[in-house]
């Protein structure tokens, strides 16, 4: 019988401009935290610590008077 070893050691994510990649993809995400969590997890299974990211935000238009 085999015996996993979990280890929760914390980590950050953050901006950089590079290009290139794996080829991976996570899929949309209703939620930043689902995707952060796949990124993750590939990076855990892969040692990969470079993700693109894609995603929108709203944005209000107001009259000026």
């Amino acid at each position: 019988m085999s015996r996993a070893v979990l280890r929760y050691v914390p980590h950050t994510i953050r901006h950089v401009c590079v290009a290139g990649g794996c080829g991976a993809e996570s899929g949309a995400h209703d939620e930043q935290t689902d995707a952060q969590d796949w990124a993750l997890r590939h990076a855990g299974r892969t040692g990969h610590d470079l993700f693109r990211r894609v995603f929108t935000d709203h944005a209000r238009v107001t009259r000026e008077t």
